[in-house]
């Protein structure tokens, strides 16, 4: 079977200055953009059982800083184990090439001249505020920023960041993910 890409980002109910532990930090809101149909789609917290198919049949799980966070905040939800998913970490492949992380903002800003609409903290306080649509809206925005990203990269070989002494250029050979349909099998996991 024919496998894609998924872009996926996910926002929490909490943040690492109230638990150390990504499995306590709760989620709100999960956003992808799926290869496969070309679609960006929300789901909430109680519609997840409905992204774990999607995630099990993509080739590779691309975002920012998705190993370390979004995948190990799934966890507490995921009825398997997500160490059978097949990330592409767009951060830990930057902190590899320049030996530190720089936010998504940074990179989108130097490499697309764009902004993000908000920050990680910001959607906890929509959260608390109840307004589940634009924090919805907020996660797809941060999708589609880094799918934006990652197809710069692919087509370019190339991504920028900004330091004191102005723009520079990583070097990427992204096209890997894009094109591989070949990834591990994953498991499905069982109808609930």
């Amino acid at each position: 079977m024919k496998k894609f890409p998924v872009v996926l980002d996910l926002e929490t109910k909490y943040s690492f200055r109230d638990f150390n532990d990504p499995k306590k930090l709760g989620i709100t809101v999960a956003a992808i953009y799926n290869y496969k149909d070309s679609q960006g789609t929300i789901f909430t917290e109680n519609e997840l059982n409905k992204l774990y198919p999607i995630l099990e049949a993509s080739s590779y799980i691309i975002g920012y800083n998705v190993a370390n966070f979004d995948i190990a905040v799934l966890q507490a939800y995921y009825p398997g184990n997500v160490e059978v998913f097949t990330p592409f970490d767009i951060l830990d492949d930057i902190k590899s090439k320049i030996g530190r992380r720089i936010s998504l903002n940074e990179v989108i800003g130097a490499t697309l001249g764009k902004k993000k609409t908000g920050h990680g903290l910001h959607a906890i306080e929509l959260y608390n505020e109840g307004k589940i649509d634009e924090l919805g809206k907020y996660c797809l925005d941060d999708v589609m920023f880094t799918k934006e990203l990652f197809e710069y990269g692919v087509k370019n070989g190339e991504i920028f960041y900004l330091t004191p002494n102005g723009k520079f250029a990583i070097k990427v050979d992204w096209k890997k993910y894009l094109e591989s349909q070949e990834a591990k099998d994953t498991p499905l996991t069982l109808p609930f």
